[in-house]
């Protein structure tokens, strides 16, 4: 689809953040998102490990509308390369998994149309609270680090749905960003604080739903899961998982229970906040939202798939 100028109405998308002030001792904290500038040393990571060449990635994408049009049977939303793209890097350039992906996608949004028609800045507050964090620098591979704190998280103040919508709020911006879609994400689930009260939310509708949005329907890449401060609470959770776990998300499964140095031998310490053994602050996610206010371009990307502006929501 075409891109639209952005008025000034969208750009109030992110409007009345709280000021803050990063503390920045080493020197690479970047809370903006770089949706244009790829290092070489990623495009050649993507080139040895995906196999993506500009030549490839032309022909595939090529191949891919090609496959939609005559199929028939899912209209992705865009149709534009860096939107198709996205969907390709997801699934290591493979046509069939790629298909299959945004047909899952499509099919998710339609089964769940109002986690998608509405201001990210709605949840602003559950990313206040510390439950859902993405820290504002990359790890030593340069992937970035989202932190979803599940023991606090209060089901009688916060829904499971907008708990969803958060998250995967969160994850479209983050897909946004070519280096994420080549190399993946990294996530933590910090299991302290898990109670019977959270356990009991775990419905096998909510469990399905969490499979679809880390594993089968959505366009980001998980490099790593990091678990942590896990509980016997969270083994009778967890059993409700494996079933749905393929393989390869087995492989990238880690279990760190409280032993810091455990975690240490996949993110260095330097990487990690202090309560992770780590030597970094303890960033809030006021900074990752308030980057965006001053990027047209992020904007312009979360409207063209069905976010709105707090404007498009005081007028409905």
């Amino acid at each position: 689809m075409p891109q639209q100028p952005v008025s000034a109405k969208s750009m109030s998308f992110f409007r009345n953040m709280p000021e803050s002030v990063i503390k920045d001792d080493i020197g690479d904290v970047q809370p903006f998102l770089d949706i244009k500038h790829v290092p070489d040393e990623v495009m050649e990571y993507a080139r040895v490990r995906l196999g993506e060449t500009p030549d490839k990635r032309t022909e595939l994408l090529e191949d891919l509308r090609e496959m939609i049009y005559q199929r028939g049977d899912v209209e992705p939303i865009r149709m534009d390369d860096e939107y198709l793209l996205r969907f390709l890097r997801a699934r290591n350039f493979k046509m069939e998994a790629t298909y299959r992906l945004l047909q899952n996608y499509q099919t998710f949004r339609e089964e769940n149309p109002c986690w998608w028609d509405l201001c990210p800045l709605d949840f602003y507050p559950i990313a206040d609270a510390d439950i859902v964090s993405v820290l504002p620098y990359r790890e030593q591979n340069g992937r970035r680090i989202i932190i979803i704190k599940i023991g606090k998280w209060d089901p009688s103040t916060t829904s499971v749905d907008d708990l969803f919508k958060t998250v995967i709020a969160t994850l479209e911006v983050g897909i946004l960003e070519p280096r994420a879609q080549i190399l993946g994400g990294i996530a933590i689930f910090d299991m302290e604080g898990l109670t019977m009260k959270h356990a009991y939310h775990m419905t096998p509708s909510v469990v399905h739903k969490v499979i679809q949005v880390t594993v089968t329907s959505l366009p980001y890449k998980i490099a790593a899961i990091h678990i942590v401060n896990e509980s016997w609470i969270f083994e009778k959770i967890f059993t409700m998982f494996k079933p749905f776990l393929t393989k390869r998300y087995s492989d990238i499964l880690f279990f760190h229970g409280s032993d810091r140095k455990s975690l240490h031998q996949h993110i260095e310490p330097k990487y990690l906040p202090e309560v992770y053994g780590g030597i970094r602050p303890q960033y809030g996610c006021a900074d990752w939202f308030r980057s965006l206010t001053s990027d047209k371009n992020i904007v312009q990307e979360m409207t063209s798939i069905g976010y709105k502006t707090l404007e498009e929501e005081d007028e409905e």
